[in-house]
């Protein structure tokens, strides 16, 4: 089991073109810690507003009927890829990762794995 900070570390060096990370408390939209980001990337304002989208798909399932739960969502911009993970168990109900990647020095299938492998060994 990883903590949140070694977590951060490792999704900063084990996956190749992040830019920045964020453990995020979806209720109230506050990161629980950020790494990364810079001039163009504030890690803070990125959380708040990607509370909204969560609570907007979440609301969307339920008004569709649809079953099942947000395994990511992923946001692609021109140079960068957003890749929002939703944590599952051992605490993490109501927490995501937010991952920013460089588009053209990441390889989105690994980072997607590579972060899946990092939630699965992150307690919070």
């Amino acid at each position: 089991m990883a903590n949140l900070e070694i977590s951060m570390k490792e999704t900063m060096t084990a996956i190749e073109g992040a830019v920045g990370v964020a453990v995020v408390d979806y209720t109230s939209g506050m990161a629980l810690g950020t790494l990364g980001g810079g001039n163009d990337l504030d890690l803070d304002v990125a959380a708040a507003g990607n509370t909204d989208v969560i609570r907007a798909k979440v609301r969307t399932m339920e008004h569709l009927g649809l079953k099942g739960e947000i395994e990511d969502i992923l946001i692609t911009l021109a140079s960068q890829y957003h890749l929002i993970r939703l944590l599952k168990g051992r605490g993490g109900s109501g927490l995501f990762i937010y991952l920013v990647l460089d588009r053209g020095r990441s390889n989105l299938a690994m980072a997607r794995h590579q972060l899946k492998r990092i939630e699965a060994e992150l307690e919070v």
